[in-house]
């Protein structure tokens, strides 16, 4: 029996042995193509990214034939690298380093040699093809930007790095992936699914048919089209409105969170990011510290929001029943508490309605020390504050579908309990918080968002800006209604009082005949640190609104860098913008022919020279404190020597 044991071992491990070699040589040919096997050549077919349309239809962003240059470097023949850099209009420097880079991604599998040539320079390469053995063409379709505005909402594409490809294996060496806005968003949605092509090459190189009559191959499957929320001809007439400023404008439609117009300002072509200039010009957009056109203020540009914010502090006010719609206080130029918050609204009492539409500081003070002074525990009373402005969409990431932003800050508890060390917090400590001021920070979607919540009498849905993607469903969280902790009574006054700034207050010079505009003025105070010193700068200006009022339609948030106050820069953008949504067209020609004519240039000058000025101070300090350092070193080398 003993004898037995070996050869049978030894029969059952050379039949499990044969049969694993029949099962990977006879039956399972995939492991065959997952080799890399010299006769096999793989070749990639790129589908066309989906395109994109606005709201109404309009095509936004298209594709256009490009050719790329593969290379692999173990192919590579004698060639007339002279002839070959010439043609492409290239270094020896360069070729010799794209060929480095080529090697140590791979010797056998092709990679990127030079990418997005154009029709001429395809033509001209294709003639000669041939003699430079090694290297081949491959086509594939780059973005056509039917539009020269709304790149901060497209974003750009670009090809990825070796991390992307560690990290998600569908890609390879010089493939294309969305980078900003909903390219990036939406990259699986838009990219497609790529064909490959198995051919089969003879002993000498040459392609000779499709690898076992074609049955691995697969089709490049088209990706799917996006429809946005934009509409096209309010984020043109807002990107115009906009020239020769900073800031953002940002418009959604309240019963449905669609994202109308979505403004960053300054701004670029997004046809700069294609073709063989793109690494050029983003690199120019991305140095570029002082107007920063690749940074999407409207996203993710943090400001103190300003008076706006009053309107939050009266309805908590209406809400804590702290206040009513007639509770009355008197304003002095201003509210006092150990410290004057200075306003324009001169001697007067005033109710909830003018305090409004005057912009008091006086009243809103007092609503917010009341609110934070009906319980006896101060951190309860931040704590339930907080609760009720972030229900309305500040200080958080609103979930937006772009996939950049910023939170903002609304105070709480824990950050005061930090600052004061835990002892009682009065509210004269935090009183600017009141008008927006203070520890409050707000991005313009954020504000819209706001102003959304407003119109609807309390409610709001998760800002978008896809409304349609073909073949798929939106996702819920979009059609999912967010309730803010105000009922729904308190809002009827706040919304009179905001019509109200149209009629009687600070926007009245602003009205459109036949159109019920509600809105807010604002004014946020502006100061820079450079290099160790705070400067005063102009006032940033702000304005938020909604209309109509009986049926809105828009909200929007303007916000004008060194703008000085609410109704100088900002307020006309915003009219213009919800008249243009509206109506269609403009009567207020006069407030246009302002906006699109003025220039605040003079201004980010000043910025441009104190920045400038200052670290050029700071730069030659710390020259002479290096100099210092070394003749103190020297004298001490000096001395030990002797």
């Amino acid at each position: 029996m003993r004898k037995a044991v070996l050869p049978t071992v030894i029969i059952v491990t050379t039949i499990i042995l044969i049969a694993r070699i029949f099962y990977l040589q006879v039956i399972d040919d995939t492991l065959k193509l997952k080799s890399e096997n010299n006769a096999i050549k793989k070749v990639f077919e790129f589908p066309e990214r989906g395109y994109i349309y606005d709201r109404n239809g309009k095509l936004l962003v298209a594709n256009q034939p490009s050719y790329d240059i593969m290379v692999i470097p173990k192919e590579i023949k004698e060639i007339d690298t002279l002839e070959f850099c010439q043609l492409l209009n290239i270094s020896k420097e360069f070729f010799i380093k794209k060929i480095e880079k080529a090697i140590v991604y791979s010797p056998r599998l092709p990679s990127v040699f030079l990418a997005q040539l154009n029709k001429r320079e395809y033509a001209a390469f294709q003639e000669k093809e041939r003699k430079f053995e090694g290297f081949y063409t491959q086509k594939r379709a780059l973005r056509d930007y039917q539009v020269d505005y709304g790149a901060n909402i497209f974003g750009f594409i670009t090809q990825v790095n070796e991390g992307i490809i560690k990290k998600q294996p569908y890609y390879n060496s010089g493939d294309l992936i969305g980078r900003q806005g909903v390219e990036q968003e939406y990259e699986e949605t838009l990219r497609g699914v790529k064909g490959v092509k198995y051919l089969l090459r003879d002993k000498h190189n040459k392609i000779i048919g499709p690898y076992k009559e074609g049955q691995f191959d697969t089709i490049a499957k088209q990706g799917n089209d996006l429809t946005l929320t934009i509409d096209a001809e309010l984020q043109k007439y807002g990107t115009e409105l906009m020239i020769n400023k900073r800031g953002g404008i940002v418009a959604i439609e309240p019963k449905t969170g669609e994202i109308l117009a979505l403004v960053s300002a300054p701004t670029y072509d997004p046809a700069l990011l294609v073709g063989r200039q793109r690494s050029k010009n983003y690199t120019a957009l991305y140095y570029d510290s002082i107007a920063k056109p690749l940074y999407d203020r409207g996203l993710q540009a943090e400001y103190p929001p300003g008076s706006p914010f009053k309107i939050v502090t009266g309805l908590i006010g209406l809400q804590e029943e702290v206040i009513d719609e007639k509770t009355t206080f008197y304003c002095n130029h201003g509210f006092n508490f150990g410290r004057f918050m200075k306003c324009h609204c001169g001697l007067h009492t005033l109710q909830l309605n003018n305090g409004i539409y005057k912009s008091c500081n006086s009243y809103f003070g007092n609503v917010y020390k009341r609110t934070i002074e009906k319980y006896k525990d101060s951190y309860y009373s931040v704590d339930n504050w907080n609760k009720h402005v972030k229900s309305f969409g500040l200080g958080q990431f609103l979930g937006t579908d772009m996939p950049t932003g910023r939170k903002g800050l609304v105070p709480d508890s824990k950050l005061y309990k930090r600052v004061y060390n835990g002892a009682t917090i009065r509210s004269s400590y935090i009183i600017s918080n009141s008008i927006g001021q203070g520890e409050v920070l707000t991005t313009p979607i954020q504000l819209a968002n706001m102003m959304a919540v407003v119109a609807n009498k309390g409610y709001y849905y998760t800002p978008h800006i896809v409304k349609n993607i073909k073949g798929q469903k939106l996702d819920k969280r979009f059609t999912t209604k967010n309730q803010s902790t105000i009922d729904a009574k308190y809002f009827d006054p706040v919304i009179k009082g905001l019509e109200d700034v149209y009629n009687n207050g600070t926007a009245s010079g602003l009205r459109v005949d036949g159109l019920r505009i509600c809105g807010k003025t604002g004014t946020a105070e502006n100061k820079i640190r450079v290099s160790g010193k705070t400067y005063q700068l102009k006032d940033h200006s702000i304005f938020v609104a909604f209309a109509p009022a009986e049926d809105p339609k828009i909200a929007i948030a303007v916000f004008i860098e060194n703008g000085y106050w609410g109704s100088r820069w900002a307020g006309p953008i915003a009219t213009l913008m919800i008249e243009k949504y509206i109506n269609g067209e403009i009567t207020r020609t006069d407030l246009e022919t302002r906006m699109l004519n003025g220039s605040l240039q003079e201004e980010y000058r000043k910025i441009e020279s104190i920045i400038y000025q200052r670290n050029e101070a700071y730069i030659k300090t710390q020259d002479s404190i290096k100099q210092i350092e070394i003749k103190k070193l020297d004298a001490k080398k000096e001395e030990e020597e002797n």
